[in-house]
Protein backbone atom coordinates (compact mmCIF):
# COMPACT_ATOMS: atom_id res chain seq x y z
CA UNK A 1 0.00 0.00 0.00
CA UNK A 2 2.84 2.39 0.83
CA UNK A 3 4.35 1.58 -2.55
CA UNK A 4 1.13 2.57 -4.32
CA UNK A 5 0.98 5.85 -2.46
CA UNK A 6 4.64 6.54 -3.28
CA UNK A 7 4.03 5.87 -6.98
CA UNK A 8 1.04 8.22 -6.99
CA UNK A 9 3.03 11.02 -5.36
CA UNK A 10 5.92 10.48 -7.78
CA UNK A 11 3.72 10.66 -10.87
CA UNK A 12 1.97 13.84 -9.83
CA UNK A 13 2.45 16.15 -6.83
CA UNK A 14 -0.52 15.86 -4.51
CA UNK A 15 -1.54 18.08 -1.62
CA UNK A 16 -1.96 15.99 1.55
CA UNK A 17 -3.56 17.84 4.49
CA UNK A 18 -1.34 17.28 7.51
CA UNK A 19 -4.33 17.03 9.87
CA UNK A 20 -5.81 14.25 7.73
CA UNK A 21 -2.53 12.33 7.45
CA UNK A 22 -2.02 12.40 11.24
CA UNK A 23 -5.60 11.60 12.22
CA UNK A 24 -7.13 9.39 9.53
CA UNK A 25 -6.99 6.38 11.87
CA UNK A 26 -9.20 8.25 14.34
CA UNK A 27 -11.83 8.46 11.60
CA UNK A 28 -11.62 4.69 11.04
CA UNK A 29 -10.21 5.28 7.56
CA UNK A 30 -8.08 2.53 6.04
CA UNK A 31 -4.85 3.12 4.13
CA UNK A 32 -6.60 2.43 0.82
CA UNK A 33 -9.42 4.81 1.69
CA UNK A 34 -6.84 7.45 2.57
CA UNK A 35 -5.38 7.17 -0.94
CA UNK A 36 -8.85 7.66 -2.41
CA UNK A 37 -9.39 10.74 -0.21
CA UNK A 38 -6.04 12.27 -1.15
CA UNK A 39 -6.96 11.81 -4.80
CA UNK A 40 -10.43 13.34 -4.33
CA UNK A 41 -9.04 16.34 -2.44
CA UNK A 42 -6.69 17.11 -5.32
CA UNK A 43 -9.00 16.27 -8.24
CA UNK A 44 -12.04 18.14 -9.48
CA UNK A 45 -15.20 17.16 -7.68
CA UNK A 46 -16.75 15.25 -10.59
CA UNK A 47 -17.61 11.70 -9.58
CA UNK A 48 -15.95 9.48 -12.18
CA UNK A 49 -15.07 6.09 -10.62
CA UNK A 50 -13.54 4.77 -13.87
CA UNK A 51 -11.13 7.70 -14.03
CA UNK A 52 -10.32 7.37 -10.32
CA UNK A 53 -9.55 3.67 -10.74
CA UNK A 54 -7.40 4.34 -13.80
CA UNK A 55 -5.38 7.16 -12.20
CA UNK A 56 -4.79 5.19 -9.00
CA UNK A 57 -4.17 1.91 -10.75
CA UNK A 58 -7.00 0.31 -8.77
CA UNK A 59 -9.56 -2.15 -10.06
CA UNK A 60 -12.95 -0.56 -10.69
CA UNK A 61 -14.80 -2.83 -8.26
CA UNK A 62 -12.13 -2.13 -5.61
CA UNK A 63 -12.52 1.61 -6.17
CA UNK A 64 -16.31 1.41 -5.84
CA UNK A 65 -16.02 -0.63 -2.63
CA UNK A 66 -13.67 1.97 -1.12
CA UNK A 67 -15.93 4.87 -2.11
CA UNK A 68 -19.02 3.09 -0.75
CA UNK A 69 -17.17 2.43 2.49
CA UNK A 70 -16.31 6.12 2.83
CA UNK A 71 -19.95 7.02 2.20
CA UNK A 72 -21.11 4.55 4.86
CA UNK A 73 -18.63 6.03 7.30
CA UNK A 74 -20.10 9.47 6.57
CA UNK A 75 -16.76 10.75 5.30
CA UNK A 76 -17.90 11.73 1.79
CA UNK A 77 -21.16 12.17 -0.07
CA UNK A 78 -22.18 11.88 -3.71
CA UNK A 79 -24.41 14.81 -4.65
CA UNK A 80 -26.61 14.87 -7.76
CA UNK A 81 -26.60 18.35 -9.32
CA UNK A 82 -28.52 17.61 -12.53
CA UNK A 83 -31.24 15.00 -12.25
CA UNK A 84 -32.04 14.97 -15.99
CA UNK A 85 -28.61 13.82 -17.14
CA UNK A 86 -27.55 12.68 -13.65
CA UNK A 87 -24.39 14.66 -12.99
CA UNK A 88 -22.73 13.54 -9.78
CA UNK A 89 -20.10 15.33 -7.73
CA UNK A 90 -18.03 14.38 -4.69
CA UNK A 91 -18.92 16.31 -1.53
CA UNK A 92 -16.08 16.42 1.05
CA UNK A 93 -17.82 18.69 3.56
CA UNK A 94 -18.30 15.88 6.11
CA UNK A 95 -14.60 15.03 5.99
CA UNK A 96 -13.61 18.64 6.70
CA UNK A 97 -16.23 18.89 9.47
CA UNK A 98 -14.80 15.81 11.18
CA UNK A 99 -11.25 17.13 10.87
CA UNK A 100 -12.36 20.48 12.32
CA UNK A 101 -13.85 18.71 15.35
CA UNK A 102 -10.58 16.83 15.85
CA UNK A 103 -8.68 20.14 15.91
CA UNK A 104 -11.17 21.75 18.32
CA UNK A 105 -11.24 18.69 20.58
CA UNK A 106 -7.44 18.62 20.65
CA UNK A 107 -7.23 22.29 21.63
CA UNK A 108 -9.82 21.86 24.38
CA UNK A 109 -8.03 18.86 25.84
CA UNK A 110 -4.72 20.68 25.72
CA UNK A 111 -6.21 23.73 27.41
CA UNK A 112 -8.05 21.71 30.07
CA UNK A 113 -4.93 19.73 30.88
CA UNK A 114 -3.01 22.95 31.54
CA UNK A 115 -5.65 24.24 33.94
CA UNK A 116 -5.76 20.85 35.69
CA UNK A 117 -2.00 20.94 36.22
CA UNK A 118 -2.19 24.41 37.75
CA UNK A 119 -4.96 23.35 40.13
CA UNK A 120 -3.00 20.26 41.15
CA UNK A 121 0.19 22.24 41.81
CA UNK A 122 -1.62 25.06 43.60
CA UNK A 123 -3.71 22.64 45.65
CA UNK A 124 -6.86 24.66 45.03
CA UNK A 125 -9.51 25.43 42.43
CA UNK A 126 -8.61 28.20 40.03
CA UNK A 127 -10.64 31.38 40.16
CA UNK A 128 -12.27 32.92 37.08
CA UNK A 129 -9.49 35.52 37.12
CA UNK A 130 -6.87 32.76 37.20
CA UNK A 131 -8.48 31.13 34.17
CA UNK A 132 -8.44 34.44 32.32
CA UNK A 133 -4.75 35.09 33.08
CA UNK A 134 -3.68 31.59 32.00
CA UNK A 135 -5.81 31.83 28.86
CA UNK A 136 -4.12 35.14 28.01
CA UNK A 137 -0.72 33.47 28.41
CA UNK A 138 -1.75 30.79 25.94
CA UNK A 139 -2.43 33.45 23.31
CA UNK A 140 1.17 34.70 23.44
CA UNK A 141 3.27 31.85 24.80
CA UNK A 142 3.71 28.13 24.25
CA UNK A 143 2.24 25.81 26.89
CA UNK A 144 5.71 24.31 27.48
CA UNK A 145 7.06 27.69 28.58
CA UNK A 146 4.06 28.22 30.87
CA UNK A 147 4.55 24.82 32.51
CA UNK A 148 8.28 25.44 32.94
CA UNK A 149 7.50 28.73 34.70
CA UNK A 150 4.96 26.95 36.91
CA UNK A 151 7.58 24.33 37.78
CA UNK A 152 10.08 27.06 38.66
CA UNK A 153 7.55 28.83 40.88
CA UNK A 154 6.59 25.64 42.72
CA UNK A 155 10.30 24.84 43.20
CA UNK A 156 10.63 28.24 44.92
CA UNK A 157 7.48 27.54 47.01
CA UNK A 158 5.54 30.31 45.27
CA UNK A 159 2.04 29.66 43.93
CA UNK A 160 1.29 33.13 42.65
CA UNK A 161 0.28 33.89 39.07
CA UNK A 162 1.96 37.31 39.14
CA UNK A 163 5.24 35.65 40.05
CA UNK A 164 4.79 33.13 37.24
CA UNK A 165 3.84 35.92 34.83
CA UNK A 166 7.14 37.70 35.59
CA UNK A 167 9.09 34.47 35.00
CA UNK A 168 7.34 33.81 31.68
CA UNK A 169 7.93 37.33 30.37
CA UNK A 170 11.56 37.44 31.52
CA UNK A 171 12.26 34.07 29.92
CA UNK A 172 10.49 35.09 26.74
CA UNK A 173 12.73 38.18 26.45
CA UNK A 174 15.80 35.97 26.90
CA UNK A 175 14.57 33.49 24.29
CA UNK A 176 14.23 30.69 26.84
CA UNK A 177 11.93 27.95 25.52
CA UNK A 178 13.14 24.63 26.92
CA UNK A 179 14.18 23.15 30.26
CA UNK A 180 17.76 23.05 28.98
CA UNK A 181 17.56 26.81 28.33
CA UNK A 182 16.39 27.33 31.92
CA UNK A 183 19.30 25.28 33.31
CA UNK A 184 21.83 27.17 31.18
CA UNK A 185 20.37 30.51 32.27
CA UNK A 186 20.68 29.50 35.92
CA UNK A 187 24.29 28.47 35.38
CA UNK A 188 25.06 31.88 33.85
CA UNK A 189 23.38 33.62 36.79
CA UNK A 190 25.29 31.55 39.37
CA UNK A 191 28.54 32.21 37.53
CA UNK A 192 27.95 35.98 37.55
CA UNK A 193 27.05 35.85 41.25
CA UNK A 194 30.23 33.93 42.08
CA UNK A 195 32.37 36.39 40.12
CA UNK A 196 30.72 39.33 41.90
CA UNK A 197 31.48 37.79 45.31
CA UNK A 198 35.07 37.20 44.20
CA UNK A 199 35.61 40.85 43.20
CA UNK A 200 33.74 42.24 46.22
CA UNK A 201 35.94 40.35 48.64
CA UNK A 202 38.21 42.58 50.77
CA UNK A 203 41.59 40.99 49.95
CA UNK A 204 43.64 43.68 51.74
CA UNK A 205 41.95 43.19 55.10
CA UNK A 206 42.22 39.43 54.72
CA UNK A 207 45.99 39.74 54.19
CA UNK A 208 46.37 42.02 57.25
CA UNK A 209 44.68 39.40 59.42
Amino acid sequence: MLGKLTDILKNEPFYVPNILFKNYRKLNITDSELIILIYLINADNTFNPKQIAKDLNFKLNETMDLINSLIEKNIIKIDIINKKVREEIINLDELYNKLAFIVIDGKEKKSNNLFDIFEKEFGRTLSPMDYEIISDWQKDFDDKLILLALKEAVFNNVTNLRYIDKIIRDWNKKGIKTEEDVINDKKKFESKKSNKKLFDYDWLNERDN
